[in-house]
């Protein structure tokens, strides 16, 4: 396989679009080191795994010898990126922006390598630009233009208010790769809108416009609503190491090939095989181990991974879930309370007699208290149910 090819093959992992490959191509033929850039707002002060997924890809780069541009948006993050959102998202102060950009320099180096690495400030040419400068950018966009964008188009359709300054955004995401002469831009696919007017600005400007690179939004570990923090449904990368490794645990046997494919650094060739064991009868469990322990020796070291495995095992032991676990299935569609499943399972008589044992501190969920009865369960794993000291049954939730 060419050289080219294969770097094409390594970018491709895990896009969801790649704009526009044959000009790709032609920049990699070219033999120089490319400029690669992606941008992150510091709207809050600690990254997880949903941001690690344009990082790690910003590593692959890394990898083919190209340059990163890590950008941080301390001027766009005090406007607010609109981007899928469907109300004007409040701007936050310098003082808060900063104090969230110094985190997420102190994090990012844990995945890239701090050679290849050049860390961006927008501020640094967007207060430069000034508001004649702004007017001018202005300029080069309408508004019916604007509303192409779906959100802003359905809140304009909804009657819901769009702020004039939201209009700004994607012209100022745009001007940075002008001011980086970024060769190739990275986002997530609620970015398209904007990382497209990068190369519309940059062919106004004269430059070779910039190729992009969308990646997914990776789903939280309710296997359904995008990683977020307010939704409380995300692995934090500076969380502890035991939190990384139970949250890992956690997640659903069919969503972990997902994150498989956007967070590991397994080769695509290793990852189909323990996908092909798993098919062929290995337990997912097994396998979601070996995760666990990677992501936690990416954040905290190989002795805090092996320290992570011993304790999830102890746990486990220290509830002695029998071996031989009879299995039930059970429906639960999108989602089930965990007290319904108890009690569908047949660890208990009634619903009443599920939720008394949860309030009693009597259920476990593969080994962890249950300690909110409105949990809900979704299909597509396998989860162990324990009620009392003698009651389990492995619950294939469908």
């Amino acid at each position: 396989m060419c050289e080219v090819q294969a770097a094409i093959e390594l970018i491709k992992r895990g896009t969801d679009e790649l704009l526009i490959e044959a000009e790709l191509i032609e920049k990699l033929k070219s033999g120089r080191p490319l400029r690669i850039k992606a941008g992150f707002d510091p709207t809050a002060p600690d990254l997880h795994l949903g941001h690690t997924v344009l990082i790690n890809k910003l590593r692959h780069f890394q990898e083919l010898g190209h340059q990163v541009m890590f950008l941080i948006g301390d001027f766009t993050g005090m406007i607010g990126d609109p981007s899928g959102k469907n109300s004007t998202r409040p701007p936050l102060s310098r003082e808060q922006i900063m104090d969230n950009a110094k985190t997420y320099q102190e994090q990012v180096f844990k995945i890239l390598d701090p050679e290849r690495t050049e860390i961006c400030f927008n501020s640094a040419w967007m207060e430069g630009l000034g508001a004649a400068g702004m007017i001018r950018l202005a300029a080069q966009q309408t508004v019916a233009r604007m509303l192409e964008r779906e959100d802003f188009s359905k809140r304009y359709t909804n009657n819901q208010s769009i702020a004039i300054h939201e209009f700004l955004y994607p012209l100022c995401q745009g001007y940075d790769s002008v001011a980086m002469k970024a060769d190739v831009e990275l986002g997530g696919t609620d970015q398209r809108f904007n990382l497209l007017m990068g190369r519309e600005l940059q062919k106004h400007y004269g430059q070779a416009p910039q190729c992009v690179v969308m990646m997914p939004l990776l789903e939280g570990l309710d296997g359904v609503n995008k990683m977020s923090k307010s939704l409380g449904n995300y692995i934090g990368i500076a969380e502890v190491p035991k939190e990384i490794f139970g949250k890992t645990m956690s997640v659903s046997d069919i969503l972990m090939w997902r994150y498989f494919d956007l967070l590991s650094f397994r080769s695509s060739a290793e990852i189909a095989e323990l996908r092909a064991g798993v098919e062929a009868g290995r337990n997912p469990r097994d396998v979601k181990v070996m995760l666990a322990q990677e992501l936690v020796a990416r954040f905290h070291g190989r002795q805090a991974a092996e320290e992570a495995l011993a304790d999830f095992e102890a746990r486990f032991q220290r509830n002695a879930i029998p071996e031989d676990l009879p299995e039930v299935r059970v429906a639960v569609g999108a989602g089930l309370p965990v007290f319904q499943v108890v009690k569908q399972a047949g660890l208990t008589g009634t619903t009443s007699e599920a939720m008394r044992m949860i309030e009693q501190g009597a259920v476990r969920l593969n080994g962890e208290r249950v300690e909110d009865k409105g949990l809900l369960l979704a299909a597509g794993e396998t989860v162990v149910l324990q009620v009392g000291k003698r009651k389990f049954a492995a619950v294939v939730l469908e």
